[in-house]
């Protein structure tokens, strides 16, 4: 059976580290391997993975050293960095214009330019990649340098990074912050959590949420609720949202229920409490879509009576619905 066979993309990332005393000794199942850990939330597993694969006695190629290259960057691992390079001169692959990239990125990221420097200057050809990589490196180590590492610096970039969608550069920034030896403040988290809504990085999610309380001792804020009920509502896991509203020592705002009842609607959840839809119309009277939306729920419960009495009041009150627009002629 051939290894493509052997390794399906959608592989989760349990089952591919389960897995590894049984793959082949081909290149591409550790590729696969590697490339997928190197993408997840935990890029040492990536690294981790390489090592084995050398141990194991299968030569890595081109597509392996770019993979590895970018989780070390990712983690911030500048030694295993390191050792990965001398094995890229070894094998030959130095020349190689995407794996010398990937090298000048990885000591960008971990912030040795002096080595990101000897890399851009050894190389035979530099394209467009080359010389943003090693600007940006310059740009982003010396400034945060000249900011004298003061938190506030650093919560703002995360904070910009995640509403920006970069949510993988905010959790990035996040654990350069920490081995910095700053201590994040709520803020700091309600960027990260953001992040991890956005990317559906649930168990990640959780596990910042409980080192931000029991770590940081930081009490959770109604905007790291609100990031918690989105993350879990986006995932599909309305039973999580609800219990992570149910567990909040004060009620929540209109934002949370908002987003409550609308992954409720879209993941037909029906055992919502009347209580969020009155509660939610007692914080915002005035607008339609808090009508709208809180009928739907109704309707989704079989409650017809009273979404009957919500589309009177609606209109009672001289509300519209905003209607929806398309782009797409």
């Amino acid at each position: 059976m051939s290894s493509q066979m052997l390794y399906p993309i959608h592989l989760n990332l349990a089952r591919l580290t389960k897995s590894w005393i049984r793959i082949p000794p081909e290149v591409f199942a550790w590729n696969t391997v590697i490339r997928k850990h190197a993408k997840s939330a935990y890029p040492i597993e990536a690294v981790n993975a390489f090592f084995r694969m050398q141990r194991m006695g299968v030569p890595a190629d081109n597509y392996t050293y770019p993979f590895v290259l970018k989780a070390c960057g990712r983690c911030l691992r500048v030694g295993e960095g390191r050792q990965v390079h001398c094995l890229v001169v070894k094998s030959g692959f130095l020349l190689d214009h995407y794996v010398g990239n990937t090298l000048l990125s990885m000591y960008g990221d971990c912030g040795v330019i002096r080595l990101a420097r000897m890399v851009f200057d050894e190389m035979p050809e530099r394209d467009v990649v080359s010389w943003s990589s090693m600007i940006a490196a310059c740009v982003t180590w010396y400034a945060l340098l000249a900011c004298n590492e003061k938190l506030k610096t650093w919560t703002v970039m995360i904070c910009g990074l995640s509403n920006h969608g970069r949510g993988e550069d905010a959790l990035s920034l996040f654990i350069q912050m920490e081995k910095a030896g700053l201590k994040p403040d709520s803020i700091s988290f309600t960027g990260l959590l953001c992040a991890c809504s956005h990317l559906g990085l649930v168990k990640e999610g959780k596990e910042y949420f409980d080192r931000m309380v029991n770590v940081y001792n930081i009490e959770p804020k109604l905007e790291h609720y609100g990031c918690m009920v989105d993350l879990f509502g986006r995932a599909g896991m309305v039973k999580e949202s609800y219990d992570i509203i149910k567990s909040m020592p004060k009620e929540p705002n209109s934002i949370i229920l908002r987003s409550f009842l609308s992954a409720c609607k879209i993941h037909g959840w029906d055992h919502v409490d009347d209580h969020f839809k009155e509660l939610l119309l007692e914080i915002e009277p005035s607008l339609g879509a808090n009508y709208v939306l809180a009928a739907n729920m109704s309707a989704m419960s079989h409650q017809w009576d009273d979404m009957a009495k919500l589309r009177v009041a609606m209109k009672g009150k001289g509300l519209k619905k905003v209607p929806g627009c398309s782009w797409v002629k």
